[in-house]
C-alpha cells in the first residue's frame, strides 16, 4: 500500500507547493490518488497554517478530500497540535467528522488513552512508533497493540532519519525492535527529508507498505523540487519497481 502524505507540519514557509487548505488539500489528494496513492494522511489546518484537531478544522479538511476521493483519508493526532493531554482527549472525543483512521505517536504523553477513544469512536488506529524514542518499548506493552489497523515504523524524530546513508539501517533496526508487538498487524515504514528516499525503496525491498509526500519530503529521487505531492507519488512507484539502492 502507497499512502500520500499531503502536507505534515510544513508550512507555506517550507515551500509554496505545501497544501493548507481545504480546498488546497482536495485538490493535493485527488492528484495524488489518481497518480496511484491508495490511502491519504493529513494534517488538518487553521488559515494560518498550524496544524489543528479542532472539530471545525478536522471536519473542513476530511469534507473536502473526501468530496474528491473514495480511498481511506486518515488525520494526524500529534502533540505539536495540541501540547496538553487532557484537551487533546477532549478534542478527539468532540470531533463532529470521523476519519477513517488516527495516527498515534506513542512516545507522546496520553497515547494509550487517546488510542481507546479513537477506537471507541470506531476509528482506526496507526500506532506511530518513532526511531531514537520509547515509542517500541511503550507499544509493546500496551494492551492495546493487537487492535491498532496498522504500525508505522517511522524513521523520523532522530538525526540518523534525515541521513541518506545511515536511514536505512536505522530502519531495519527499528523494525527489529517492533518483532512481535503486534503479529499479524500491515508495517508502514518510511522515512523524511534525506532518509525519505532511501527507507522508501527499501520498503518496497521488504514488501513493507510505504508513504511519500511533502509531508515526508520536499524533493524528488534526483534532488530537483516536486512540484506537487503527485509527483512524488508518481517517482515513488517508479523507486520501488526499481532496483533497491540504499537497502
Amino acid at each position: 500500500m502507497l499512502q500520500v502524505c499531503l502536507n505534515g507540519p510544513r508550512t507555506a514557509a517550507d515551500s509554496g507547493t505545501v497544501p493548507i487548505s481545504p480546498a488546497a488539500l482536495a485538490a493535493a489528494a485527488q492528484q495524488a490518488v489518481a497518480a496511484g496513492a491508495e490511502d491519504v494522511h493529513v494534517h488538518p489546518k487553521t488559515p494560518c497554517g498550524q496544524d489543528s484537531l479542532s472539530p471545525r478544522v478536522v471536519a473542513a479538511a476530511l469534507e473536502a478530500i473526501r468530496a474528491v476521493v473514495d480511498v481511506p483519508v486518515g488525520v494526524t493526532t500529534g502533540a505539536w497540535a495540541e501540547p496538553d493531554p487532557e484537551r487533546r482527549l477532549a478534542r478527539i472525543r468532540s470531533w463532529t467528522v470521523l476519519p477513517d483512521h488516527a495516527s498515534v505517536n506513542w512516545h507522546e504523553p496520553g497515547a494509550d488513552a487517546l488510542a481507546a477513544a479513537l477506537l471507541e469512536r470506531g476509528v482506526g488506529i496507526e500506532a506511530g512508533i518513532w526511531a531514537g524514542t520509547a515509542g517500541a518499548g511503550l507499544f509493546a506493552r500496551s494492551p492495546l497493540a493487537p487492535r491498532v489497523l496498522r504500525v508505522l515504523a517511522e524513521v523520523i524524530g532522530t538525526d540518523l532519519g534525515s541521513d541518506a546513508a545511515s536511514a536505512p539501517a536505522t530502519a531495519r533496526e527499528l523494525l527489529a525492535t517492533l518483532a512481535g508487538a503486534a503479529p499479524g498487524r500491515p508495517v508502514l515504514l518510511h522515512g523524511m527529508d534525506g532518509g525519505a528516499w532511501p527507507v522508501l525503496r527499501l520498503a518496497g525491498a521488504l514488501g513493507l507498505d510505504t508513504r511519500i509526500g511533502l509531508e515526508d519530503t520536499l524533493l524528488l529521487p534526483d534532488g530537483r523540487p516536486a512540484r506537487d505531492n503527485a509527483e512524488l507519488i508518481r517517482a515513488a512507484a517508479a523507486a520501488m519497481s526499481g532496483p533497491p539502492g540504499g537497502a
